[in-house]
C-alpha cells in the first residue's frame, strides 16, 4: 500500500506544480496594460436575463457607469419573469442606455441562444458584447473591448473571471473555484498552449462578424455555445481571440454547498461533452488535494497526514496567491481552509462526469451529447 500512496503523491505534487505554471501564466496576464482606442464606435451590450440573480440591480448600474457610447439591451423571456421589475426600473432610470428586449421565437435546445437571438436583431451598433446578468464591470472594460476589435485581425474579445461577493458557504467554494481553478486554467491555455477558452459571461464580436460565421444558428443546439463560437473565429473567420487584461467580476453573494456542488457537476458534464474521456480524464492533475486524500486512506501513516497537509497547504496558497491578484484584498486565510473542501467536491463531481449526461439549466432539463449538442432527457443521440 505503501507504493500506491507514493505513487499518489507523486501524481499530487506534478499538479502542483502544473497549477504553479497556470498562475504564473495568470499574473503575467493581469500584469499587461488595456490599450487606448483610437475612436468611439458604439457598442451594444447584450444581457439576458432568466431570474434575479444576486444584487442584480448593482450589476446592471455598473453598466449605466460606463463612460461610452452603448445601449444595454435586457433580454426577458416574458413580462412573469421576477426580473422583469428589475428591467424594467433601470429602463426607467437610464432610458438613454437600457431597453427591455422581450424574447420571440424560440432558435433552438439552448435557453440562451434564443434570447439572444432576439437581442441581437435589436441590437443598434456593430459591436456586440454579450455579458451576463450576474457580471459586474469596472471603469474602462467597453473601452478596452472597443480598443481592441479596432484591429481587424481580432475577432472575438473576452475576460477572465473574478468571482466576488461571498456571504455564504457555497459561494465562497465558487468563487474559489473562478479564482484558482477557471481563471488560471484560461490564462495557461492561451499563454502556453495558444488555445482560446471563452466564457460567454463575457464576450464580445463585431455584427458583421458573426453573421459571416452564421449567427447564432450553428450554436442554437449546444450548451457550451460560448467555447464554440470562440473556435468559430479562427477556422472560420482567420481571425484571433483577445483575452483582456482586466477581469469582470461574477457575483455569487448566496449559494448552498449543494448548489455549488450541483453547479460543478453539470460543469463536469459539460467538459466531458466537449473534450471527450481522454482529456477529460487528464484534467485531474488540477486536483492535487483529491490525490493525496486517496493516498491518505490507502496509508493512512503519520507521515501520509503530514503530506496531506503539506498538500492542501500549498494548493491553498495557490488559490490566495489567484485570488489576489483577480480581486481587492484577495481571500482571508480563513477563507482559505475551505479550499480542500472545494477541492473533493470537485473530485467527486469530476468522476460523476464520467456517467452523467443531464444538466438542469435554470429550471430546464436537458440531455448533454458529444460536442455538447443538447437533446430532450431521453434522447440518446
Amino acid at each position: 500500500m505503501t507504493g500506491a500512496a507514493l505513487l499518489l503523491l507523486s501524481v499530487a505534487g506534478a499538479g502542483l506544480a502544473v497549477l504553479g505554471v497556470e498562475g504564473r501564466a495568470l499574473r503575467r496576464r493581469l500584469s499587461g496594460s488595456a490599450p487606448v482606442p483610437r475612436g468611439s464606435a458604439g457598442i451594444s451590450v447584450l444581457k439576458p436575463l432568466r431570474g434575479v440573480d444576486d444584487d442584480l440591480e448593482a450589476n446592471l448600474a455598473s453598466f449605466a457607469a460606463q463612460e461610452w457610447p452603448c445601449e444595454v439591451l435586457l433580454g426577458l423571456h416574458d413580462d412573469a419573469d421576477p426580473a422583469a421589475p428589475l428591467a424594467r426600473a433601470a429602463a426607467a432610470r437610464w432610458p438613454e442606455r437600457f431597453r427591455v428586449v422581450l424574447q420571440g421565437p424560440g432558435l433552438g435546445m439552448n435557453p440562451k441562444v434564443s434570447q439572444l437571438a432576439s437581442l441581437v436583431a435589436a441590437a443598434r451598433h456593430e459591436i456586440l458584447v454579450i455579458s451576463d446578468s450576474n457580471v459586474r464591470v469596472g471603469p474602462g472594460y467597453l473601452s478596452e473591448i472597443a480598443a481592441r476589435l479596432e484591429d481587424p485581425e481580432v475577432g472575438l474579445v473576452t475576460h477572465l473571471i473574478a468571482g466576488v461577493g461571498e456571504r455564504s458557504e457555497g459561494a465562497l467554494l465558487e468563487n474559489l473555484h473562478l479564482a484558482g481553478g477557471v481563471a488560471p486554467g484560461i490564462a495557461a491555455a492561451k499563454a502556453i498552449a495558444g488555445r482560446d477558452v471563452v466564457m460567454g459571461k463575457s464576450m464580445a464580436l463585431r455584427a458583421r462578424d458573426l453573421a459571416a460565421m452564421g449567427g447564432l444558428d450553428p450554436v442554437k443546439d449546444l450548451l457550451a455555445e460560448d467555447y464554440v463560437i470562440g473556435q468559430m473565429v479562427p477556422r472560420r473567420l482567420g481571425k484571433r481571440v483577445e483575452l483582456a487584461s482586466q477581469p469582470v467580476q461574477n457575483v455569487v453573494q448566496d449559494r448552498t454547498v449543494a448548489q455549488f456542488f450541483h453547479r460543478a457537476r453539470r460543469w463536469a458534464v459539460l467538459q466531458h461533452a466537449l473534450v471527450g474521456p481522454w482529456l477529460y480524464s487528464a484534467q485531474v492533475i488540477h486536483n492535487p488535494v483529491l490525490f493525496a486524500t486517496l493516498a491518505l486512506a490507502v496509508a493512512p501513516a503519520p507521515w501520509t497526514i503530514a503530506t496531506w497537509l503539506a498538500v492542501a497547504g500549498l494548493r491553498a496558497l495557490l488559490d490566495g496567491t489567484a485570488g489576489s491578484s483577480l480581486r481587492t484584498g484577495g481571500f482571508r486565510p480563513d477563507q482559505l481552509l475551505r479550499v480542500p473542501v472545494k477541492d473533493l467536491l470537485l473530485g467527486v463531481a469530476w468522476m460523476e462526469g464520467f456517467f452523467r449526461r443531464t444538466v438542469n439549466w435554470r429550471g430546464t432539463r436537458l440531455r448533454v451529447l458529444p460536442g455538447t449538442r443538447l437533446a430532450p432527457p431521453g434522447a440518446s443521440r
